[in-house]
């Protein structure tokens, strides 16, 4: 028999960890992005066994999300039950350990919720699995070792390989996935596996509160010296769209700083 590492590419066993995503401006639930991209990924391993692994509670909400992975061309996702306030991670963690899949595919981090993106990085730790983060794709899977293409600024990627079993994360330079079909979301399944609860104790202390848009930041000008300040700061004066006051009185001052804090947007 071989060892567990040396699975042949035609028998990859790929996880794919998929969450409830949040449509930045209606609000509404959908699938991830991020999450949709690893599903496509994993959809571009030719003869790669894919299982969609999804810890949570199933509503009419979250059905309609998750669905919408199963549209991409998957026959059943599995649900692991966790209520809200729990820990997903030890159940994630006992799940992918007893199905020992030799490559978990996961977003950079949830649309809503914590939003942390240190769930991957917590079960890396928890399994004593190797992490690579960034993934814009898979090059090649042989003699249980996978070649990576991880994403860089500026377009870059540097080439990585890493032996298996491995968790990586998907960057938004990884292809964009398809559109989810209505017919196959319909018909794929849903199964419910029930896991130990592991309640976040963390989480019940900290308060929640809808995000505000923060105030624009007035560009600072950074020099080594007086001299090259005074130098920046009469520059953008005469710019055209400055403007520079002598003899006014202060009330004419204070009106011109006034207006031009909220023309910055620091003031609304």
């Amino acid at each position: 028999m071989q060892p567990e590492a040396q699975v042949p590419y035609a028998q990859l066993e790929v996880a794919v960890l998929v969450s409830v995503g949040r449509h930045p401006l209606t609000g509404r639930a959908r699938r991830a992005d991020q999450d949709a991209r690893g599903v496509e990924l994993a959809l571009s391993l030719d003869k790669a066994r894919i299982t969609l692994l999804h810890a949570g509670t199933l509503d009419e909400q979250s059905e309609s999300a998750l669905r919408g992975y199963l549209g991409m061309g998957l026959p059943q996702l599995t649900l692991v039950e966790q209520p809200p306030g729990a820990d997903v991670v030890p159940a994630l963690a006992d799940m992918l350990d007893e199905a020992r899949p030799q490559l978990v595919i996961a977003g950079e981090r949830a649309e809503e919720g914590e939003g942390s993106g240190l769930l991957p990085y917590l079960l890396s730790e928890r399994l004593g699995w190797p992490l690579v983060s960034g993934l814009a794709g898979v090059e090649k899977v042989e003699n249980g070792v996978a070649t990576l293409l991880q994403a860089l600024p500026r377009g870059q990627r540097r080439r990585l390989q890493v032996r298996l079993p491995a968790i990586v994360t998907v960057d938004a330079a990884a292809a964009t996935a398809r559109q989810s079909a209505f017919g196959p979301a319909r018909r794929g399944e849903v199964e419910v596996e029930t896991a130990a609860v592991v309640w976040d104790e963390a989480q019940s202390e900290w308060s929640v509160a809808p995000a505000r848009k923060r105030p624009k930041r007035l560009k600072i000008i950074k020099a080594t010296s007086a001299r090259e300040r005074f130098k920046a700061a009469a520059a953008k004066a005469e710019g055209g769209s400055g403007q520079v006051l002598t003899d006014v009185t202060p009330e004419q001052g204070a009106e011109a700083i006034f207006k031009l804090l909220k023309e910055e947007g620091v003031l609304r």
